[in-house]
């Protein structure tokens, strides 16, 4: 079991910028992915970008250039930095954990931040 606690949303204007932490309740050294992911309302949950245990990462095309991952594994924290914020970024941003066995994967997910850019 991991829990996972995301932080740092708000309100900001178009074109600024925010920090999302997500904080594992253990180790993150041998999660093998981990991610952000938001859900707009009346839209559903859509990944943002993920992280794996090297390093790789994978974006979507609606933010490459603008947000920057990043994992500390001393610190057991996840990092989204977004930039150039544009009103169509708001939406509730979920940090996942995904943590792959012999037996198939275990996906867990934290609460949820609310990130709402004003235009």
């Amino acid at each position: 079991q991991v829990q996972l606690v995301e932080s740092g949303g708000g309100l900001v204007q178009a074109g600024g910028s925010l920090r999302l932490s997500c904080a594992a309740s253990k180790s993150i050294f041998n999660i093998n992915v981990m991610g952000w992911y938001r859900q707009a309302p009346g839209k559903q949950r859509e990944l943002v970008v993920v992280i794996r245990s090297g390093g790789s990462t994978n974006y979507a095309d609606s933010v490459k250039g603008r947000f920057t991952i990043s994992r500390d594994n001393a610190k057991n924290t996840m990092y989204l930095q977004m930039n150039s914020l544009k009103p169509e970024d708001t939406a509730v941003y979920y940090c996942n954990a995904r943590v792959v066995s012999g037996y198939g994967f275990n996906d867990y997910w934290g609460q949820g931040t609310q990130v709402t850019v004003s235009s």
